[in-house]
């Protein structure tokens, strides 16, 4: 008898574990890995970050598998432009994206030469150090880096090869309501509102990226637990995402 209660303790105890988990992971804080260099230099390829699920309220895809148990959007709280947010991909919404918000309900975007305007002004962006990425064999891309400056005086650094690759020109487009424009911080290297994402309607919107947890250089060999230390950026661990 005994076994048996201890064996029912430690079930209960793991079943109140896994709920404990899915709640928080529903309604709180929720992991997410970046897989993509679209987000350079704001974020990196192998960084671990938790985004806040709470910040602009819950819709279905706020649930495990999207779960069609929330009609629209409950609790909102509108984005603010240039935040970093997680959201679904709107041609499946299935699969998860991370981008900037950049354009609001009833803005209108427009970009000349690299160069963003919003609501007919072009944004300031000051040229600072270069950034460069090295993949796994060592080889060295180098990047125009810049601060930009949005309407609101919010600054962020982005990545430009130069000022006239394929996405670098779109003639002005309006954001709908309930709907927002997105760009990738890597400029030139980000499937965004200009190309196949689109507008994001506000209930594929997942949570707003806050910190770092973890971050690790992918491109030393797992094989070789020798290296791990040397593979963790010690650095960006717990920073604030802006």
């Amino acid at each position: 008898m005994e076994q048996d209660e201890s064996f029912m303790d430690t079930v209960k105890t793991v079943v109140y574990a896994i709920v404990i988990a899915i709640l928080i992971r529903t309604f709180l804080f929720e992991p997410f890995k970046i897989p993509s260099g679209s987000m350079y230099p704001t974020l990196y390829v192998g960084d671990y970050l938790f985004v806040s699920k709470y910040s602009y309220g819950y819709s279905k895809h706020s649930m495990p598998l999207s779960l069609p148990v929330i009609d629209g959007r409950i609790w909102e709280d509108a984005p603010e432009r240039g935040d970093v947010v997680v959201f679904k991909f709107p041609q499946d919404n299935k699969t998860d994206f991370i981008k900037r918000i950049i354009g609001l309900p009833g803005d209108k975007i427009k970009l000349e030469n690299g160069r963003l305007f919003i609501n007919g002004k072009m944004l300031e962006r000051e040229k600072i150090e270069d950034f460069v990425i090295r993949d796994k064999y060592g080889n060295a891309e180098r990047y125009h880096q810049y601060v930009e400056t949005l309407p609101e005086g919010r600054k962020h650094n982005i990545l430009e090869i130069s000022d006239f690759e394929p996405f670098d020109n779109m003639e002005e487009l309006t954001v709908p309501a309930k709907s927002y424009f997105v760009m990738g911080d890597n400029r030139d290297k980000s499937d965004d509102s200009r190309v196949h994402v689109g507008f994001v309607p506000t209930e594929n919107l997942i949570g707003k990226a806050r910190f770092l947890f973890f971050s690790h250089n992918q491109n030393d060999p797992w094989y070789k637990p020798w290296l791990w230390p040397k593979k963790v950026r010690w650095d960006r661990l717990f920073n604030k995402i802006k």
